[in-house]
């Protein structure tokens, strides 16, 4: 039997973006799982970031994720209004710095015209149809907002949705569901 450390047995997470008739939404689910138990229902994986301008949201290990929000954070400060650049400048410092490089997560990012998907191999990806998922239930979550997108739906419901779906679905994925928005 191989030996895990605690934190690569963490799982857990979904998070979803639908834009939408000049609407964007991130939600996300609030499991947290060790192995096969769940250790919290309601975590807060989606957040406002430089003033409410800027929704995100973030899989993979807590610290690391919060690491990356806070660099991003900064990053916005530094580039005010420029979602694309700060996330490029992050997405740098995240593939060239020691530190940051042991760092694993992934997040979307989203402001009134912009979505991003930041990785740690230095992707800044703007998803097409305006939809875009990551974790553990993301393309349980992925597929359901694609299917839903030409409904007349509205973002936020297509996003609810989605993350249902994806609940009934992935084991590390629950219905206790945190939305933000914006609108353009």
């Amino acid at each position: 039997m191989s030996e895990q450390s605690p934190a690569a047995s963490w799982h857990a997470t979904t998070i979803v973006t639908v834009r939408k008739g000049g609407k964007v939404v991130i939600a996300g689910d609030g499991q947290v799982s060790m192995g096969q138990t769940v250790i919290k229902h309601n975590a807060r994986k989606v957040r406002p970031l430089s003033k409410g301008d800027v929704i995100a949201g973030f899989a993979g290990a807590t610290a690391d994720a919060f690491t990356l929000l806070e660099r991003l954070e900064a990053k916005l400060e530094q580039y005010p209004g420029q979602l694309m650049r700060a996330c490029v400048e992050l997405a740098k410092d995240w593939r060239t710095d020691r530190f940051l490089r042991r760092l694993e997560a992934m997040m979307i990012v989203a402001d009134k015209s912009t979505t991003l998907v930041l990785t740690g191999t230095g992707d800044v990806l703007e998803p097409e149809h305006g939809i875009a998922a990551i974790g553990s239930g993301g393309n349980y979550a992925l597929a359901a907002a694609r299917a839903l997108g030409d409904s007349d739906m509205d973002a936020e419901v297509i996003a609810r949705r989605a993350m249902e779906i994806a609940g009934e679905i992935c084991v590390y994925t629950n219905t206790s569901v945190v939305v933000e928005s914006l609108s353009e």
